[in-house]
């Protein structure tokens, strides 16, 4: 009644599975929280829901579905989801069917990205469900970047009709070989859900879009590229190696725009396409030339990313240090705040002005850190150090 009341009509193709059929229901693409419907269209089917998503109107209706909770940063967690999952599949007593966005996260539609394997370790039969929403205007789509949920739901009750399609596929029965691999059993299904839907797939995570959402938060350079940068990184040997954690040590050496050539001796790597494709994400089309330190604050990141942030602001600090003299000035300190610490370049000038001890014009690392212990706008960068306690303002 809520969404027809908000004008959205939706239509159900195909017949659902009884639980004895497919004890477990597999959705995509998720792309919004309106996806929400799915649950009351499969006759209160259980979810697998992130906890905290619970806190809501809508989460303490979900309650009533008896749904499996995970804590998508808790290891543990997902490892009881999988049981939790496994034993509600194959219970012989009457559990609802479990429902899965086997995503992990909202896409745009655009494509089915990599499914993960915890709704496919049970080795049961499941039935895939395509969602979609076949309106002139998306109002829907909730992803990483764009629009809230608040503007998308006004957006969506200001159209005068809106369309929710729920197709239930035939239920897929899994042959041994995926019994014994989950990740080929959710690799197979993708498949199928993606011809039906006329979409491509990807092989990117719910991780990959976290790693990249957090290197676009501080300004990581070529944060959109982290993925594809880690792939080539451990292609060339240059994850294992650590040589670039060792470069960043010493600094990013004399000559900091360098050209393809230069690149690849820094780094000891061949002159081959995967070294030129690096280059090339990094390339400045202006000057054909790559910014050194950039390339090495970007690879430190991925090398330290689950070591605190401020070891790469202290890598940071030597990076953009011009002089290596161990004090930045104005301009270089505004380099790294821009791309280590996601500050505007005005909100960067406005800290180097406060930090830098009076007259002098230039900033060291412990003087920013003592500055920036004070500062509750600058707590983040202490968020997982418990022998930093920023105080308060």
């Amino acid at each position: 009644m809520s969404y027809l009341a908000g004008g959205m009509a939706i239509t159900i193709r195909g017949r659902q599975a009884s639980r004895k059929e497919a004890p477990i229901l597999v959705v995509a693409p998720h792309s919004s929280f309106l996806d929400s419907c799915i649950v009351y269209a499969t006759k209160m089917s259980s979810v697998i829901v992130r906890k905290e998503s619970m806190d809501n109107y809508v989460g303490k209706l979900i309650n009533y579905t008896q749904p499996v909770y995970v804590w998508r940063d808790d290891p543990n967690s997902r490892q009881n989801t999988i049981k939790e999952i496994i034993e509600r599949a194959t219970s012989k007593e009457d559990w609802p069917q479990v429902l899965i966005f086997p995503e992990g996260t909202c896409t745009n539609r655009s494509c089915l990205i990599t499914f993960k394997p915890g709704g496919f370790y049970p080795g049961v039969p499941v039935q895939p469900v395509t969602i979609r929403y076949p309106n002139a205007r998306d109002t829907v789509t909730w992803t990483w970047e764009g629009p809230g949920a608040l503007k998308l739901l006004w957006l969506t009750l200001t159209q005068v009709h809106s369309s929710c399609e729920i197709e239930f596929l035939p239920v897929y029965y899994p042959s041994e070989e995926e019994k014994r691999d989950p990740k080929l059993y959710a690799r197979n299904v993708r498949d199928v859900m993606a011809k039906a839907l006329g979409v491509p797939v990807l092989d990117y995570t719910y991780d990959d879009c976290r790693l990249i959402a957090r290197a676009k938060q501080l300004g990581i350079p070529c944060a959109a590229s982290t993925r594809e940068i880690s792939e080539i990184r451990a292609q060339l040997g240059l994850e294992r190696s650590q040589l670039e954690l060792q470069l960043c040590a010493r600094g990013p050496g004399a000559g900091r725009w360098v050209g393809r050539e230069e690149f690849a001796r820094r780094l000891a790597l061949p002159l081959h396409h995967t070294t030129h494709r690096l280059f090339d994400i990094f390339m400045q089309r202006s000057s054909g030339l790559v910014y050194f330190p950039d390339y090495l604050l970007c690879a430190a990141f991925l090398s330290l990313q689950n070591a605190p942030l401020t070891q790469l602001l202290s890598i940071a600090f030597k990076l953009y240090d011009g002089n290596r003299s161990g004090r930045l000035s104005g301009a270089n300190f505004e380099e790294v705040g821009t791309r280590c610490l996601g500050l505007s370049a005005d909100d960067a000038a406005h800290a180097f002005a406060h930090a830098a001890p009076a007259d002098s014009g230039q900033l060291t690392y412990d003087e920013f850190i003592a500055y920036a212990q004070k500062k509750a706008e600058f707590s983040f960068i202490f968020a997982s150090e418990g022998h930093h306690k920023p105080k308060s303002q």
